[in-house]
Parts: structure tokens; sequence; C-alpha cells
């Protein structure tokens, strides 16, 4: 299931919100399965795949890391169980951070994390605001280290949790 295709999005790594939401309600009344009550059971299976399908496609573009991230996979520029190399300086930075987690109180730590993914997002804000045929293999590429970057950090944020 393309979920682009679905909602009849362009392939972009950004969706419209107020779009999102009005082609999600139009999905819905086409689709979910308490209208489809007296139908037979196979149109009865078929609302109920297509409505869990637009449910799943509505999470993913209300969440913008989801959207980037499916964006990519469309796109073939990640791939499932990929072992992509992080940048050093990035790699290092992260060493730094992890060596001071126990030294430092969560809400200081979270404050550092913040900032840094500020600063990724900021690096691909220009890639975002393109139209999508714009994006070139330089952007798709920095699209997918900031994809990569992020999960690192959201990894790391999971463990001041612990």
């Amino acid at each position: 299931m393309n979920y682009f295709e679905l909602f009849e999005f362009p392939l972009s790594p950004t969706i419209n919100k107020s779009l999102l939401a009005k082609k999600y309600f139009e999905l819905q009344k086409s689709h979910h399965p308490d209208f489809f009550t007296q139908a037979p059971e196979d149109e009865k299976e078929n609302a109920l795949e297509q409505s869990a399908a637009v449910n799943k496609g509505f999470t993913i573009f209300q969440n913008e890391e989801k959207t980037i991230e499916y964006f990519l996979q469309q796109k073939g520029s990640i791939l499932p169980d990929e072992k992509f190399q992080l940048p050093n300086d990035f790699l290092m930075e992260m060493m730094e951070i992890n060596e001071t987690l126990a030294e430092k109180d969560g809400v200081t730590l979270a404050a550092e994390m913040a900032e840094i993914e500020k600063g990724l997002y900021e690096e691909i804000q220009p890639i975002l605001q393109q139209p999508p045929n714009d994006i070139d293999e330089d952007g798709m590429q920095k699209l997918k280290v900031y994809y990569y970057k992020k999960k690192y950090l959201t990894r790391i944020l999971a463990r001041l949790g612990d």
C-alpha cells in the first residue's frame, strides 16, 4: 500500500496538515467499516482493510519524522536493516554526550539534545521547502543523513528515561 497514492498526495517529505485532515475524513467516509454493516462479507473485509490503511497513512503523515522516513523508503533511499555510516564528527559528539550521561541531570541533557535536534532540522529545512521534484541526489542524501542522525538521537533520549 502506497499511502501517498491512497491520499492522492505527491511523493514529498512534507505534507500539508490541513489537507491531510480533510483527505482523512473524506477517505474514512468512503471506507469506514461502520458504513458497510449491511454489505456482503467481502465488502466488509475490504472496508476494514482500507480503513486500517487510511489510519496508518494518517498516523505516518501526522508525524513529520515518520513522513520523511516514509518518503525516503518510497524513493528507495533507505532500506530495511541498512547499516548506514553516520559522519564521524556526529558520532564523536554523541560519544561525548554518552560519556556525560551519568554526570548531568536529565533537564540539562534534554536541553542539549533539543539544541542538536534543532540544528539538524535547520540543515534540512531548505530541502523541505523545495518542490519534491526539485530535490536532487545531494538533497536526498542530506535527508537520509538527517533521518539516521535523528534516529540515533531518539535512542539516546530513550535511554534518558531509563
